[in-house]
């Protein structure tokens, strides 16, 4: 096959090619996407279009296609086929008979009714029509035909990809605390713009009954500062970060409240507090920590762990932390979290240590040491996250592309991971302390208040499977 055979051209045909009852043929299928993309490309949202929920109490009981989608079918054959390049536009008229629906195809054509030699215009009969024969636009256009023929090679555009919105993602993410009741959180050193207005979105959104744990001074001077509403927080007072993170911690040890929130105090000083052994809130699990990640290209969410709080962990560290992952994955009601345990390498090699503790960990699973998930190791990142990586590399796993949680071998591997998601693939992140005596809100200083808010979100499910528990 000659090498131009394999190239696209866009080619049209002249005034004089064209014989009046000539006529052109274009088919296409309504997706949902073509409707989002059609009003985000002429701006019309009307409900009728993209509101499935106002669409069901409309006249069409669902959502249908804008009228002039078909009209922009007609446009197409009239500008890439039929005369094609170097038409011009001159009039159109458009009768819409029914709606065009999801799933419907539609059978643009078009038909030389009419040629005028003086000027090279041309009337054409536009009719498009359903699956099922019927008439849905009917119109006439006039154009100014081509009188030279051209064939270029078609112009390459930009792949189109339609995503969820940061703001929906989040939403959605927040529904996984529908009909819960809020609890009560105490919030360490709220002193900072972020962290008091995470702790006062989380509050507005019915998540939590806050304790803000702090200097009361600069607090409430914050607050007014951000004409942030204080109703309903209560304010304990002390006068530094270190006697915030240490009074937060008393609150939960004495079951004042359900859950912590990290505010502008370094994680350092925190958790010094949480994992004192006389005084903190250690339970016979190691604690550690869960990057909870939405990532656009991945089809479910995420779990990283951990990148936070345990730099080098050992096999018994690592034991505890994938267990305390699969048990916050199942309050999510993942039923049986798919756990890949990351390396360098899908191999066993001795002189690789984390390839050694994901053949350990596999194996203590096989016999029930780690219970209620499905655990593969070592995988790379890629097998871990891509069928086709797996498949290519020969890898047969339940795991490998399919993965809710990663575990990560050091905390440096996995705190790169969670940001390059965050800040390269616009990941969404909610941050979240395991095994503790109660779930800890922990985020980064730089994370915003929605993303406080998406952690809390977190914390209010695991306060209420504990207390199903008791």
């Amino acid at each position: 096959m000659d090498a131009t055979e394999l190239l696209e051209f866009i080619e049209n045909r002249t005034y004089s090619e064209i014989a009046v009852g000539d006529s052109a043929i274009l088919v296409r299928t309504l997706r949902p996407e073509d409707i989002q993309m059609f009003a985000i490309m002429s701006g019309d949202f009307n409900p009728t279009h993209v509101d499935p929920e106002y669409a069901r109490s409309s006249q069409f009981r669902e959502v249908v296609a804008h009228g002039m989608w078909g009209g922009a079918l007609i446009s197409n054959v009239l500008g890439t086929q039929f005369p094609g390049p170097g038409t011009v536009y001159l009039d159109q008229t458009l009768h819409f008979a029914r709606q065009v629906r999801v799933g419907d195809t539609i059978t643009v054509k078009v038909t030389c009714q009419r040629k005028f030699d003086h000027n090279y215009h041309i009337i054409f009969d536009c009719e498009c029509t359903n699956q099922d024969g019927e008439k849905v636009i009917h119109g006439t256009a006039e154009v100014a035909a081509p009188t030279e023929k051209i064939r270029r090679l078609k112009v390459v555009m930009p792949d189109l990809k339609l995503s969820e919105t940061r703001k929906s993602r989040y939403e959605h993410l927040l529904e996984i605390t529908r009909g819960l009741s809020p609890i009560a959180m105490a919030v360490a050193h709220p002193c900072d713009i972020e962290s008091l207005k995470g702790a006062i979105l989380a509050r507005d959104r019915g998540l939590i009954v806050p304790t803000l744990v702090g200097p009361e001074d600069k607090i409430r001077a914050l607050a007014a500062e951000l004409t942030l509403d204080l109703t309903g927080c209560t304010i304990l007072n002390v006068p530094h970060s270190h006697a915030a993170a240490e009074s937060a911690v008393a609150l939960a040890r004495e079951g004042q409240v359900e859950a912590l929130m990290k505010g502008s105090l370094h994680t350092d000083e925190l958790m010094a507090e949480v994992v004192d052994k006389a005084t903190g809130l250690r339970t016979e699990r190691r604690i550690s920590h869960v990057f909870m990640m939405d990532v656009p290209t991945y089809p479910r969410p995420l779990m990283i762990t951990d990148a936070a709080i345990n730099v080098q962990p050992g096999l018994e560290d690592k034991v505890d932390i994938v267990q305390n992952a699969i048990d916050l994955a199942r309050m999510l009601h993942i039923s049986e979290p798919k756990v890949a345990i990351l390396a360098a390498v899908e191999m066993v090699n001795p002189k690789m240590q984390a390839t050694l503790d994901a053949a350990a960990l596999c194996k203590m699973a096989d016999r029930g040491q780690i219970k209620g998930g499905l655990l593969d190791g070592p995988l790379a990142f890629d097998n871990a996250i891509s069928v086709v990586a797996a498949r290519t590399k020969g890898i047969k796993s339940a795991v490998a592309g399919q993965a809710d949680i990663l575990l990560v071998p050091d905390i440096e591997s996995g705190n790169m991971l969670a940001k390059q998601l965050e800040y390269l693939a616009d990941a969404l992140s909610a941050g979240i302390v395991l095994g503790a005596r109660v779930p800890i809100v922990l985020t980064s200083r730089a994370d915003s208040a929605e993303t406080r808010t998406a952690s809390t979100a977190i914390a209010l499910v695991m306060a209420h499977a504990k207390r199903k528990k008791v």
